[in-house]
């Protein structure tokens, strides 16, 4: 990029309903952001988008590589299925072109280490979408759980449930689909930042479901993580109950409560019970992609290393990939931590905290366009 008045010129790849929901029209509210190019394998959803967006370059992902060789691109947000992420980034990276990839990073810690080692040799950002490490109710429960307010943080249990829709991509015959991969990863990545820690041994039970649309994917995972000072983590994910994304701290002298914890669509409550007596406060629903792609903008301007980095979502990649294997194994399986000599490049560990909060106003939902809500 040129001046740090240049705008930021990104491509979305894929164009699935988050893309069409909440990434395009982030981008349309970004005054140094520009989208540049559309990539999807469907031409209906190019020109309909395209003409919306007023968006001229639009290409199949086949003209991936060919687009972004050109050199007028960017960065690219990465929004296809979980098993295409890391295809996706080191196309991207192969042309020196910035990845701001969607969680999880890739199925595997082997295709993580391949999309950092990409980046890394061609000096490009690589970001893992984290949205609510910039959402203000998560980050004052972060800073309530390490500022004392319920004493000591022992415990953290969670809920994120959904009945997810027959078809959806989430429940087909894929690498990396399922509620682990897809919700799961909200709950552990949020265990590891209210407990500032990394888990040293997971427990999981699968629950394999019985309707017809868990033939390929398990219904859910009953999880339980052990942290360093006897601290516990436990969550729920499933694909077959009702919509709930909540979550409970609880300290040695109080607790923390966060329900909507992990939506993008609704406001959140969060309600604390500690030294300084009981709270309640709402937060309103918020732009919370608009922020983390605002975020993204700067780091590549300012040549800011990305918090959350791909370091991040390769942790919690590790730890899901070692709840598979205690689901499959029938027991509790410890995890090899990624010490930060692992590598030369590899960084401090950084956590989120309440300096990185960004406030941008919501937005209404637009038409979607041969998508449907992956929920009922």
């Amino acid at each position: 990029m040129g001046t740090s008045t240049t705008r930021l010129k990104m491509a979305v790849i894929g164009q699935g309903h988050f893309a069409q929901a909440a990434v395009l029209p982030a981008i349309a509210q970004l005054e140094d952001v520009e989208l540049a190019a559309l990539v999807s394998g469907s031409t209906h959803k190019l020109d309909e988008l395209g003409a919306r967006y007023g968006v001229r370059t639009l290409c199949d992902y086949d003209q991936l590589d060919d687009l972004l060789g050109r050199g007028e691109i960017d960065a690219v947000y990465v929004a296809v299925p979980n098993d295409l992420h890391a295809q996706m980034t080191m196309i991207a990276a192969r042309h020196n072109v910035h990845v701001l990839c969607e969680k999880p990073m890739a199925p595997t810690e082997a295709e993580c280490m391949q999309m950092i080692r990409a980046c890394e040799q061609r000096g490009v950002k690589l970001m893992i979408a984290y949205r609510l490490h910039f959402e203000a109710a998560n980050l004052v429960a972060v800073e309530l759980a390490r500022g004392g307010e319920i004493g000591e943080p022992r415990v953290f249990s969670s809920v994120f449930t959904m009945q997810v829709r027959d078809g959806n991509v989430r429940t087909q015959p894929r690498r990396g689909a399922g509620p682990i991969y897809d919700i799961g990863v909200y709950c552990v990545n949020a265990a590891r930042y209210l407990f500032r820690a990394e888990p040293i041994e997971v427990s999981a039970l699968k629950i394999p479901g019985r309707a017809p649309r868990f033939t390929s994917v398990d219904e859910g995972y009953a999880c339980t993580l052990r942290f360093p000072g006897e601290r516990v983590a436990q969550f729920t994910c499933s694909f077959g109950a009702y919509d709930r994304a909540s979550y409970q701290v609880v300290g040695t002298e109080g607790f923390i409560t966060l329900d909507n914890a992990y939506e993008y669509t609704t406001e959140m409550t969060l309600h604390v019970e500690g030294t300084h007596g009981a709270k309640t406060r709402t937060f309103h629903k918020r732009d919370q992609i608009a922020a983390e792609i605002a975020y993204f903008a700067r780091c590549i301007r300012e040549d800011l290393d990305p918090e959350p980095s791909g370091w991040e979502g390769l942790a919690d990649v590790r730890i899901l990939q070692t709840m598979l294997d205690s689901a499959r194994f029938g027991r509790a399986v410890p995890i090899e931590l990624i010490p930060s000599s692992a590598s030369s490049s590899a960084p401090t560990r950084r956590r989120p905290d309440f300096g990185q909060e960004i406030w941008i106003a919501p937005h209404e939902v637009p038409p979607l366009v041969d998508v449907e809500r992956p929920t009922k």
